[in-house]
């Protein structure tokens, strides 16, 4: 990636932030103020599942990996994965759409120029009928302005800007899920990179160990009578180790095309790089729960439909109250064409009213009912968010006590089986322990390998 695609990727979320921020100055009206509380008491005081969640807030996780190539398809991916477009996109049209609101309390100026001309015959006359040809023309300049006395237009216009601050939300928690998405690509890919040397040192082991069976059988070296058997065992091992390899091989293949699509490539495989999982970093900060509310970009784009909503109901009210306009012309009329811009020729009007609803079919109290349910289901949707995001940390939380318990179990029974099996090497090489507790303690060996790589893959992932 070119480096200033990376940088574009960089500034382009705080761009659209500081472009939307002006966009809320330049507006009449203001976003909806904070609707927080309504959920502020589902906020426990500390987390159950950690002591040494007050630690404060991380600000830069993907960085903690200490991964120089992870971040650099990190900062790719924001820059040219189009699920992000699309997102970025989204902000650019709720900023027409908050702009756009604003326009009914504003005034609306017209121009028209017009013209006509009329012939009217005449029969039954006198002197035989006749005709009278007439011509009209005129231009005027029209302006009709609603005033906003109850503020209904402002409560529109707040409304759409608390959509357009719910859009960029959106947008830093689909970044957000990209980041993440592309970590777990990795985190795949360096996996599979395990598999596949462990896979391919248990393929060279076992065919070593059915290689020597087979020699003992040819020479007879066993009368036990189960030479033949365990021959054959051996052999299964062994193609149930190419088996093993193949299967890494083919997750490996798919792990690299996910990262291309991820960061907006041709999913071509190409090879990123051959280097397995990375250590875990240390434990991070969970902060406070009542934090978790002011900086999950999922929980704060609802908290803002949520807010929006309420300013449409307070919008749907206010369509009960009367509205009052002001309308104003000024222009010419004239029957010479070359007079319509001679202001001796000129006309103006000016005009105010007042419009109040009586009866329109019951649509004024069926849009209120509409808008106050849209309410309910915001403030549902919102709860169910802070609920959804407290669970994921909770359980992030405690699967990392047990990742870690785990992980450090399967490493220290790594260790006792490869020693188990160096042993039972040597002491099937002198006759100690037979076949098949040789295989045993070999298939021991190489299956907590694989479950060892697999933890730490699963606890990264966690992180």
């Amino acid at each position: 990636m070119k480096p200033e695609q990376a940088e574009r990727g960089r500034w382009r979320g705080v761009l659209l932030a500081a472009g939307a921020s002006v966009l809320a100055a330049a507006c009449s009206g203001t976003a909806p103020d904070s609707r927080v509380a309504a959920v502020a008491s589902m906020a426990p005081e500390s987390w159950n599942a950690s002591r040494e969640a007050r630690a404060g807030i991380d600000q830069d996780w993907i960085r903690r990996f200490g991964d120089s190539q992870l971040t650099a398809l990190a900062d790719e991916a924001v820059a040219n994965n189009p699920d992000l477009r699309v997102a970025a996109e989204r902000i650019r049209r709720a900023e027409a759409l908050a702009r756009q609101s604003g326009a009914p309390g504003r005034p609306q100026v017209s121009g028209q120029v017009s013209g006509q001309k009329q012939q009217t015959n005449f029969a039954g006359l006198p002197f035989g009928g006749g005709s009278l040809i007439t011509e009209s023309y005129g231009a005027s300049l029209d302006v009709n302005w609603e005033l906003d006395v109850w503020g209904r237009v402002r409560s529109s216009q707040s409304a759409a800007l608390g959509d357009l601050q719910a859009q960029e939300f959106d947008y830093k928690a689909a970044r957000v899920s990209l980041v993440a998405q592309v970590a777990k690509a990795w985190f795949a890919l360096g996996e599979a990179n395990d598999q596949i040397r462990l896979a391919e040192d248990a393929l060279q082991t076992r065919s070593k160990v059915a290689e020597a069976f087979v020699e003992r059988f040819e020479r007879a070296i066993d009368d036990g009578g189960g030479t033949a058997s365990q021959v054959r065992l051996a052999k299964t091992d062994v193609e149930s180790s190419r088996a093993t390899l193949a299967f890494w091989q083919g997750e490996r293949e798919r792990a690299l095309r996910q990262i291309e699509l991820l960061v907006g490539r041709y999913p071509s495989g190409k090879r990123f790089t051959s280097r397995g999982l990375p250590t875990a970093p240390s434990k991070p900060p969970a902060g406070l729960p009542s934090e978790l509310l002011k900086r999950r970009p999922d929980v704060l784009a609802a908290e803002r439909r949520f807010a929006a909503s309420g300013k449409r109901v307070e919008e749907a009210r206010l369509a009960f109250y009367p509205s009052f306009r002001l309308t104003g012309s000024r222009g010419s009329t004239t029957d010479d064409l070359g007079q319509v811009l001679d202001s001796s020729f000129g006309i103006w009007s000016f005009g105010a009213g007042v419009v109040q609803p009586i009866f329109n079919g019951g649509q004024l109290r069926e849009e209120r009912v509409i808008a106050e349910s849209d309410e309910r289901i915001a403030l549902g949707e919102l709860q169910q968010t802070v609920l959804q995001a407290f669970g994921e940390v909770e359980q992030a939380l405690v699967a990392e006590e047990y990742f870690a318990k785990r992980e450090k179990a399967v490493a220290e029974s790594s260790e006792l089986a490869d020693a188990a099996a160096e042993s039972a090497v040597t002491d099937f090489a002198d006759g100690a322990v037979d076949a098949l507790t040789l295989l045993r303690a070999l298939d021991r060996k190489i299956q907590t390998a694989l479950s060892l790589a697999e933890i730490r893959r699963r606890r990264l992932e966690n992180r």
